[in-house]
């Protein structure tokens, strides 16, 4: 199954303890859409402008991510820059510039309309609900979101966790949501607001996943050398989507399943935090996906006397 991606797209000009780079091809749904093409076919929606450099058009193309529903108008790409502090943890954002971005209205192509798996990237919770007012069907919806829609449009964030499978989010925006200091009961008070699922995302400390009757906890692959952790978070949520449309077109969802994503959702950020942007995912073969997963069940598993 090809996964439907809908997200941003971005060029960044990041800094980090260990260097500094202007113009790199980022966003939610650019880091989303190549960590699932990893799995499964991209359809892939989003805006850019004239500016757009033709060279990220074809790495994307490169990775079977079909470009149909990216909308490419006059005007300038959004763009961010941000510096990350010594520990990489925090991050100060110095500059946004919506640009096109800040008229972008999602239109699915009608063979986009009736994706099966849907990962709804960080974008406004208007937007995702847009979205999903044009799908027929899907069979999994994931949604991504961050501290600022949680600010200024909670209302339509309490919506979309109406009509979804699953949300991402990390501690401090799952603390934000819910008022729960405790992260299992800020990820249980999650899932009374809709979502049968929900992925907490703890950084360098894994991830914790929530199913209506399961619990899994997964570790981060430990790193000693991090360039630039910018798109991880997307980077996890694409592998996850991706994991899931390879899967049986016709089986239920299990949570053997989501615990599979997941671990892959990890592995690849792992990867995508190795260099600059993403040029890591650009010469990362499955086989390496495979090995550090390997590495990473075997490291995190343990017998008890």
């Amino acid at each position: 199954m090809s996964v439907l991606i809908v997200g941003s797209v971005a060029l960044d000009d990041i800094e980090t303890p260990v260097a500094k780079h202007p113009d790199l091809l980022g966003g939610s749904a650019s880091y989303s859409a190549v960590s699932a093409s990893y799995f499964s076919p991209v359809n892939f929606v989003g805006i850019v402008g004239e500016d757009f450099s033709s060279a990220h058009l074809d790495f994307f193309r490169s990775r079977n991510i079909d470009l149909e529903g990216l909308q490419i108008v006059p005007g300038k790409t959004f763009r961010w820059s941000g510096k990350y502090h010594t520990d990489m943890n925090s991050r100060e954002t110095l500059s946004v510039n919506l640009n096109v971005f800040e008229t972008f209205s999602p239109e699915l192509p009608p063979s986009y309309r009736n994706a099966k798996i849907v990962l709804l990237a960080n974008i406004s919770p208007e937007l995702q609900n847009h979205v999903l007012d044009q799908t027929t069907a899907p069979r999994f919806v994931i949604a991504d979101t961050m501290d600022l829609w949680i600010n200024i449009a909670k209302e339509e964030l309490l919506r979309l966790l109406r009509r979804v499978n699953m949300l991402i989010l990390n501690d401090g925006e799952a603390r934000q949501l819910t008022g729960e200091s405790n992260l299992i009961r800020a990820g249980q008070a999650i899932q009374k607001l809709g979502p049968a699922y929900v992925a907490l995302k703890k950084g360098e400390h894994g991830c914790l996943l929530f199913g209506p009757n399961d619990f899994f906890v997964c570790p981060a692959y430990p790193l000693a050398d991090l360039h630039d952790p910018t798109g991880a978070g997307d980077t996890f949520a694409g592998g996850v989507a991706g994991y899931l449309a390879s899967q049986d077109e016709g089986a239920e969802i299990s949570f053997e399943q989501l615990r599979q994503a997941v671990a892959y959702g990890s592995v690849l950020a792992s990867f995508n935090v190795e260099e600059f942007s993403l040029e890591r995912l650009k010469t990362l073969e499955f086989s390496e996906v495979k090995d550090r997963l390997r590495s990473l069940k075997a490291m995190s598993s343990f017998d008890v006397a």
